[in-house]
């Protein structure tokens, strides 16, 4: 759900990944959620604290996140509201090495 040429996906293709189970990421902020809703299954991690998260020790974020930590070969999906900050977080993720 990215902008800008990077990776992007429709809603129908967003659903289909969600049947196997990869884990979304939503990194607006959360008074964005609370405004204008969550999708389904995503987990909120606000861009500002993303870099920490996925940086945490596996039970931690297991226990914030209620979902399991990916492993840096795991596929995830990052979105946000206008594709901004969901391109920044492919970024932070690529560069503490997810691939």
């Amino acid at each position: 759900l990215c902008t800008e040429g990077a990776p992007s996906l429709s809603y129908q293709e967003l659903k289909d990944l969600k049947k196997n189970h990869v884990l979304h990421i939503d990194v607006r902020e959360r008074w964005e959620v609370d405004k204008f809703g969550k999708i389904p299954a995503s987990i909120n991690i606000p861009l500002g604290e993303l870099v920490e998260a996925l940086q945490m020790d596996p039970t931690e974020f297991k226990e914030q996140f209620k979902q399991k930590m990916p492993a840096k070969s795991d596929p995830v999906i990052f979105s946000c509201l206008a594709g901004k900050r969901s391109k920044q977080a492919l970024a932070f993720a690529t560069f503490l090495g997810f691939s």
